[in-house]
């Protein structure tokens, strides 16, 4: 794009030379209260005065981390108790991965054609799109990918799988939902075979499709579930959660079997905090929903193919990749930043 910013509030990007943009890309999903929200800004600044860094994560009790575990907890299922902080979503993942192998003693691991997990080579090799795994051939090996949405093949989860990994709404690979039957389906084939069901909740997370979680949409609960991008409100920010239990096997074996020197930065930890805590307060699901209903009502026009998504986790399908790019660059003059997906023809 070749912007140059110079500062950012609410739903704005202002350039240096003065131009205006309304940002609907949100630096991809990151900014779900808007740029700099002053809740946000106020908590940051506040921990900046109080301590930054202070040790790698986990040797010192710090409340940043205590109270925004606490907080992000008592909102999910009693098998979702403990949270491991990280600094990005690719780490999330690659935590939630070694957590899967370490509970189960297995090495499999089942991902789904167009999804994406990061691109650290953990996720990488999860990934389930080539023009990203190619370069970088060979990947970790016992990766085997089934279709999305596709009930054939549920038989590879087997008594070797130690994880099923996947977005609820595939959203790298054109935001395309699961459907509620089918993600039933993969739930009850990993609790036949002893298989774990990691949600990659990175980009759906934070009422984007107007649950706190999308698995709270589909009434699906995971083993392990990743998060970050909106969960930082601006900051960098990831986490994995799972159940007590599941991460009492990163106590030995050896001791610190999963550590982060940044992971959990307090200031991090402070913007999070405030992030959720207005989340919660001001009934954002609510108002995702009422987005899905207005552009599902009032979006119309020649050569979109298709609309699909769940909440404000929507993308529009046009016919072909020459009207896609037309469409952003357009946008882009009138002064508006459009997400695409890369590789699609879905805004």
């Amino acid at each position: 794009m070749g912007l140059e910013i110079e500062r950012s509030e609410g739903p704005f990007i202002y350039t240096t030379d003065g131009e205006e943009y309304v940002d609907f890309i949100s630096g991809i999903a990151v900014s779900s209260l808007g740029h700099r929200h002053p809740k946000v800004v106020k908590a940051v600044k506040r921990q900046v005065d109080r301590h930054l860094h202070v040790m790698v994560y986990g040797e010192f009790i710090q409340e940043p981390q205590s109270q925004y575990a606490d907080l992000l907890t008592s909102q999910l299922p009693a098998s979702l108790d403990r949270v491991y902080f990280v600094n990005s979503g690719t780490e999330a993942n690659e935590g939630a991965l070694k957590l899967a192998k370490k509970h189960t003693g297995r090495h499999k691991f089942i991902g789904f054609r167009h999804g994406y997990h990061g691109d650290t080579h953990g996720s990488l090799s999860v990934t389930g799109r080539d023009v990203y795994r190619d370069p970088y051939l060979p990947l970790l090996p016992d990766v085997d990918f089934l279709d999305f949405n596709s009930f054939e093949g549920l038989e590879t989860i087997d008594e070797e799988t130690a994880a099923v990994i996947m977005e609820p709404v595939q959203g790298e690979g054109g935001i395309i939902p699961a459907q509620k039957e089918w993600l039933q389906a993969v739930r009850k084939r990993c609790d036949e075979v002893g298989a774990l069901l990691i949600f990659d909740e990175i980009q759906t997370g934070f009422y984007r499709t107007g649950s706190l979680f999308a698995f709270q949409e589909y009434g699906v609960v995971p083993d392990i579930m990743s998060l970050a991008k909106a969960m930082g409100g601006g900051m960098p920010m990831g986490a994995f959660v799972s159940s007590s239990e599941m991460f009492e096997t990163f106590k030995h074996d050896p001791p610190l079997n999963h550590v982060t020197t940044f992971g959990g930065h307090p200031v991090s930890c402070a913007a999070a905090y405030a992030t959720l805590s207005e989340l919660l307060s001001d009934d954002y699901g609510s108002k995702a929903k009422q987005i899905e209903k207005t552009v599902r009502n009032e979006l119309t026009a020649d050569g979109i193919t298709e609309l699909r998504g769940v909440g404000a986790m929507l993308g529009m399908e046009l016919e072909d990749r020459e009207l896609t790019q037309k469409v952003v660059e357009e946008c882009m003059d009138k002064g508006i930043i459009l997400g695409w997906t890369l590789h699609s023809n879905t805004l």
